[in-house]
């Protein structure tokens, strides 16, 4: 896919980075949307895939955590199981109408204090994993971040990785992808670190 998600553990968090670009076929539509989802106070998801798809599967999974929340008595599901909550929404819906969206997610595990990522695609496939990236973006970035990753690395670090998988995209990209948005989830929540465009300024 063309759309562009990274994303990377850290010892205390986890990073991750979406291209700002809304396009179909050979239309460019808007360069300032928002591809990471806040699901949970602590937990988010970056989504590559049509637009429509990518704003229905983010808003079933953030409604049906709420829905869960409501009624269990607050009780919140961990970053694992909001992923396997993913992975059997993508797999039930795979023969009836698939969604058409690779997912990132990422959380910090209150209970447990620690950060966690994990990896899914369009076939409902999940693995948790230490980074990754989605769509063609891939190609660039999976060679960085084999070279740079270190475990336990530290947020400065990790951010300097994302930053420099940003950086090959627009050097080496065919596609252009101006703007890229980066939030961070840790035992604060979740927040943005940087953005291209303002998502409100539609």
């Amino acid at each position: 896919m063309s759309d562009t998600v990274l994303g990377i553990q850290y010892d205390g968090g986890v990073l991750i980075a979406c291209d700002q670009s809304n396009a179909r076929s050979i239309l460019l539509y808007q360069t300032n949307i928002d591809k990471i989802k806040e699901l949970t106070s602590h937990t988010m998801m970056g989504v590559s895939g049509p637009n429509c798809d990518l704003v229905n599967f983010t808003e079933y999974i953030e409604k049906n955590l709420n829905l869960y929340e409501l009624e269990n008595d607050g009780t919140k599901l961990s970053t694992k199981a909001q992923a396997n909550f993913c992975r059997n929404t993508l797999a039930t819906a795979l023969r009836k109408g698939p969604y058409q969206v690779d997912v990132l997610l990422g959380g910090y595990d209150t209970v447990k204090k620690q950060a966690e990522l994990y990896f899914m695609d369009h076939l409902a496939a999940l693995q948790k994993v230490s980074y990754n990236a989605q769509g063609y973006a891939a190609y660039f970035c999976l060679s960085i971040m084999d070279r740079d990753y270190i475990k336990g690395l530290g947020y400065d670090d990790a951010l300097e990785i994302m930053n420099k998988c940003i950086k090959a995209l627009h050097k080496r990209f065919l596609l252009s992808q101006p703007n890229f948005i980066i939030k961070i989830v840790d035992k604060d929540g979740v927040r943005v670190v940087s953005v291209g465009a303002d998502p409100a300024d539609t």
